[in-house]
């Protein structure tokens, strides 16, 4: 006796159908801009991750549409071009919300805070990762490092830094982006829409008035070692914990192990009454004295 497919709970389905095109007047502006990102780079094929920014800024996700317009422009397969697409993180593969909000739960942010911020959003917003609120305000995901681990525990909204965050103050960051109240990152310019984060990582101008001097520079925790390399702070001290040498402030003060505190195993050897005659433990007691 034999089975078919629906019986055995296999689906053949149908083929996929071609992507839709672009509307005309989309299309037409798409191509200018894509010339103008492609004629940056001697060989054309170097200008697919600006164009799927680009593609990316006109839906708020990388759609079948746009890779095959991002595979036309350049002359690429579209399995080419959706290899890449499918590779990098930054680019969506489905809708999403209008601020993407990524939790750091890499191992520094998840231990200063970091895995209860995303935790408590995911209870607040009432999402799960890589889900949008009903509102289609707001995208939440959890992401392996933001390379601000001097900040730790970090949120980053649209690809810009919020510092220092706690449960508290990542609810109140979300809640301002849902009403549409003014939110300025720690570091960076004023947020815009995700939509036009990814038109400026396409490589076009941020053409919001001065939105390029908001973007200011590091932070001051980030700048301690260029700081000591220029000279500008007094040098750091190494100091042995029992060394017992000279010191020149606060900073430098030996800590004195007290008798009860346990010494590691990188501690240095301790001085007994065996190997230390100026220490000696006493006269040793007869038995039953």
């Amino acid at each position: 006796m034999t089975t078919s497919s629906s019986e055995r709970g296999v689906s053949l389905g149908m083929p996929e159908l071609p992507a839709p095109a672009y509307p005309d007047d989309v299309r037409a502006r798409l191509e200018a801009d894509a010339r103008e990102v492609i004629a940056r780079y001697p060989d054309s094929r170097s200008a697919l991750l600006p164009l799927l920014h680009l593609v990316q800024s006109e839906e708020g996700h990388v759609t079948r549409t746009g890779m095959h317009f991002c595979a036309d422009m350049l002359g690429l397969t579209t399995a080419e071009v959706t290899a890449v697409a499918t590779f990098y993180t930054m680019y969506r593969r489905k809708p999403s919300g209008d601020y993407q909000v990524g939790v750091c739960t890499n191992t520094l942010c998840a231990v200063m805070g970091g895995d209860a911020i995303f935790e408590t959003l995911q209870e607040h917003l009432g999402v799960g990762n890589g889900e949008t609120t009903d509102d289609g305000k707001v995208t939440l995901e959890h992401i392996e490092c933001n390379a601000a681990c001097d900040f730790a525990p970090v949120v980053m909204v649209n690809w810009e830094f919020f510092d220092n965050q706690t449960p508290g103050s990542a609810k109140g960051l979300v809640d301002d982006l849902r009403a549409g109240r003014p939110v300025q990152p720690t570091r960076g310019a004023r947020l815009c829409t995700f939509k036009e984060t990814a038109r400026i990582l396409a490589g076009f101008p941020d053409e919001r008035p001065g939105a390029v001097e908001e973007s200011g520079s590091a932070g001051p925790a980030s700048l301690v070692g260029l700081r000591l390399a220029r000279g500008e702070a007094a040098p750091a001290r190494v100091v042995h914990p029992r060394d017992g040498g000279p010191h020149d402030g606060p900073q430098d003060r030996v800590h004195e192990p007290s008798p009860a505190e346990h010494l590691s195993s990188h501690d240095a050897p301790q001085d007994t009454s065996v190997s230390d005659p100026d220490h000696p433990a006493g006269p040793t007691a007869e038995e039953g004295e």
